[in-house]
């Protein structure tokens, strides 16, 4: 999950709902700075596009209600661009894909048919957009203004247009876009089937790591314990999960929603039972496989201002329309500490919690520094605050179950600072954790920085984490290690990287820190891979060689003669990927979680890059201290060491035994797309910078100069146009492709397909202004 303090503008558009946790309170369909949605010049119209951007998305019919018109009529619409005629949409996307619609119908339908399209009712709504890991911020704190859509039998023009898409379409993919591709989210069904042969292995005593911690592949992020049917840890995810050395699940939830407010809180609670008895059924699955499932909080969370109408004294720091609950109050202190006792008598298997107090999310009036606006909390320090909260959360925990575990993260204390003072003083039992590569120092392309995320590109331990270790072990606290192996913001769209030396050197560089646990995959890092194997094999005392290690993984991956192929490979891509860019701008702002996926304007939008969520064309929002000429280098760099590492990786996959090809080759699709992803990053750099150039008045540019912008623009276009046809056959053999749990798929391959048509259309743009220019 991408983190960021934020301030979140909402405007009242609808108001008093029990939703929720089942209070009535007052709530809103965001605004923000509403402004025009944009609109996709390749398309004759937004019926047009809306039919396009929900085909294989959504049913036929569905579509054909919210534009009123008839199912042939739609139907008819889709045959004139070249869409293949059957709509297939896959039950697990139609459960499961609900942010997905929502990212795609975001410029197209105003809130009334949205709701339509996700069958959600407008409270539903409102809470997905806040509590579904900031989908509100992903989406760029603004809803577009979107005239209401209805459908028009289409005139010539219109009909002219879809034929020459039609024409792109067949030309370009050819009988590809009519053959059954994998449905989306069939990983699922392949993760959910139990293995054939299935062994419940000892935890490894000669492991000095004795706690490692993911997040589900599967798990619907918003509210998994009241829909039991999208089990987010289904038995055979478990399987994977024990046999790579996963001991350790956590699960998002919010304390309100699984307890009892009792005289405080009335209005908390509803359904409690019900997910409580979800809960615990979670917690026996998973415990058949050496598994303990941990809740990830953030405590106690901010509510709606109007909460506070009769509890005035309760109320602290202010942030648009919501209040934090003040725990300066202790009537706020032991509500948190009996709903977490609570909890954890009624499910006394739960292995603990892992606890960030200081994330996006506003919960203590010190969690995203202004505690000093609050009357209750300005005359105390933040390192006050924050240790009175770990030790109520701690107290409640452990007066329910004295072995559970509290797991809690140093993320954004002090600013991400030095936080030394708050570690001395939290409770003796309590595990610190600390993101392994933070504050590294790091030089990318002549830039320096540091790092401000988590990174594999950039190998850890950090400063600021082994400061923090070393002062927790002095207070006598355990320590863990938050860090990723499968993947990061660098790129999340794939499950992971083979990337195997940066992860095996990180391992190693831990070693020496001694600590006791490791979180290994926030949202995007929890797939069952050959990076966990990795860990696994590493995690021993003493510590092994690593290159003993990695030959070994090659060689049961790949076979005896693909083995030293891939290992060539996993160096190549390793050494590749110290070459990333990396920066907080980067890897939340630019479309390397999209590549080729994103589309390209003839002019500039106006619109800025949204965390995780659209990049449109804001440049200026993606570099971060690289000036863009040397962010788009440094990708192409990569891609030129990285398609080096795919050469001797298809080798490999060549050599690979045939009982093992399946899974080889998906490590070669990871890497294409990869590849693909970082050179698109690379041309959608340089054809802005071209653009930007070429739209300058016609006296600022000589002829040459402008045959030269209009021949990068070209460029750029038609490598594009190369890429995004790649990246489609990659995406239609494999359902991990663009896909990431929090944000569910940021791209499916028909929008790769009118990205062909995108930049096809963009080309006749430029070469006739170009015309233009010359006469």
């Amino acid at each position: 999950m991408p983190r960021v303090l934020f301030h979140v503008g909402w405007m009242c558009i609808i108001l008093c709902y029990g939703g929720g946790g089942g209070f009535a309170e007052e709530t809103v369909l965001p605004q923000g700075d509403a402004r025009a949605s944009l609109v996709s010049s390749h398309f004759p119209d937004r019926t047009h596009e809306f039919v396009w951007r929900n085909w294989n998305a959504v049913e036929p019919a569905k579509i054909a209600k919210i534009l009123n018109a008839s199912v042939e009529e739609i139907t008819a619409l889709a045959k004139s661009m070249g869409l293949p005629l059957v709509a297939t949409v896959p039950t697990e996307q139609r459960q499961r894909g609900y942010i997905t619609l929502i990212r795609r119908n975001w410029h197209l339908l105003p809130y009334e048919q949205l709701l339509e399209l996700l069958e959600m009712t407008p409270e539903q709504l409102a809470l997905t957009l806040r509590e579904d890991d900031f989908l509100w911020v992903k989406l760029g704190q603004l809803k577009p203004k979107c005239k209401p859509l209805s459908y028009n039998r289409p005139d010539e023009t219109a009909r002219r247009r879809a034929a020459e898409i039609r024409r792109v379409v067949e030309a370009d993919f050819g009988e590809e876009i009519c053959l059954r591709a994998e449905p989306r989210f069939d990983f699922v069904r392949q993760l959910s089937k139990p293995l054939p042969l299935f062994t419940l292995s000892k935890v490894e005593e000669e492991s000095p790591v004795s706690l490692r911690l993911v997040h589900s592949y599967v798990a619907v992020y918003g509210d998994p314990l009241m829909n039991p049917q999208l089990d987010p840890y289904p038995q055979g995810l478990h399987e994977r999960l024990s046999a790579v050395g996963v001991n350790g699940v956590w699960l998002h939830a919010l304390l309100r929603e699984i307890s009892p407010g009792g005289e405080t809180f009335p209005e908390f609670g509803a359904d409690h039972e019900r997910r409580l008895v979800n809960l615990q059924a979670m917690v026996e699955q998973a415990k058949k496989y050496g598994i303990s499932i941990y809740l990830y909080m953030n405590e106690p969370r901010a509510m709606p201002d109007s909460f506070f109408k009769n509890r005035v004294e309760m109320g602290g720091v202010r942030e648009a329309g919501y209040t934090a609950l003040c725990t300066s109050h202790p009537a706020v202190r032991k509500w948190m500490s009996d709903a977490l006792a609570y909890v954890f008598r009624q499910v006394p298997d739960l292995g603990g919690v892992y606890v960030i107090t200081a994330s996006e999310n506003l919960t203590n009036c010190a969690s995203h520094g202004n505690w000093r606006a609050c009357p209750h909390c300005q005359a105390r320090s933040d390192t006050d605050i924050i240790t009175e909260v770990v030790a109520v959360i701690e107290e409640g925990v452990h007066r329910g179950n004295p072995k559970a575990n509290v797991l809690v993260s140093d993320w954004g204390w002090k600013g991400h600072g030095d936080a030394r003072d708050i570690i001395a003083g939290l409770p003796k039992s309590i595990w610190l954790m600390s993101v392994s590569e933070w504050a590294k120092s790091i030089k990318r392309g002549g830039i320096e920085t540091k790092v401000g995320e988590y990174s594999i590109s950039a190998v850890g331990p950090g400063p600021r984490a082994l400061q923090h270790w070393i002062s927790a072990k002095r207070a006598g606290l355990k320590t863990a290690g938050e860090i990723q192996f499968n993947n990061t913001c660098e790129i999340a769209s794939l499950p992971y990287l083979p990337v195997m030396d940066l992860v095996g050197e990180h391992i190693s560089n831990l070693a020496s820190a001694k600590i006791n646990g490791m979180l290994i995959g926030w949202t995007m890092g929890g797939y069952p891979s050959p990076n966990f194997q990795l860990a696994q094999q590493l995690n021993r005392n003493p510590p092994p060689n690593l290159d003993t290690v990695l030959g070994a993984l090659a060689r049961k991956r790949f076979g005896t003669e693909g083995a030293p192929h891939v290992r060539k490979a996993w160096t190549l891509m390793s050494d590749a990927f110290r070459q990333y860019p990396f920066h907080i701008s980067v890897v939340y702002n630019s479309p390397v979680q999209i590549g080729p996926a994103n589309a390209l304007y003839p002019t500039k939008t106006d619109y800025s890059a949204t965390m995780w969520g659209i990049p449109y064309d804001d440049l200026a929002g993606w570099c971060g201290p690289y000036p863009p000429e040397v962010l788009a280098a440094q990708f192409e760099k990569m891609v030129e060491g990285w398609q080096r590492g795919i050469a001797e990786l298809q080798v490999a996959v060549e050599k690979t035994p045939p009982d093992q090809r399946d899974e080889a080759q998906a490590d070669l699709r990871f890497a294409r797309a990869a590849a693909i992803n970082f050179q698109s990053v690379a041309n959608q750099i340089c054809f802005i910078l071209a653009r930007d150039a070429f739209a300058k008045p016609s006296n600022a540019l000589s002829s040459e100069q402008r045959i030269r912008l209009w021949l990068e623009i070209k460029r750029c276009l038609e490598s594009e146009i190369v890429l995004a046809r790649q990246l489609f056959t990659l995406t239609r053999e494999d359902s991990r492709i663009g896909f990431e749990p929090s944000c569910q798929y940021f791209y499916l391959p028909l929008d790769l397909v009118e990205k062909v048509i995108n930049c096809r259309w963009l080309l006749g743009y430029f070469e006739y202004a170009m015309a233009a220019y010359t006469h």
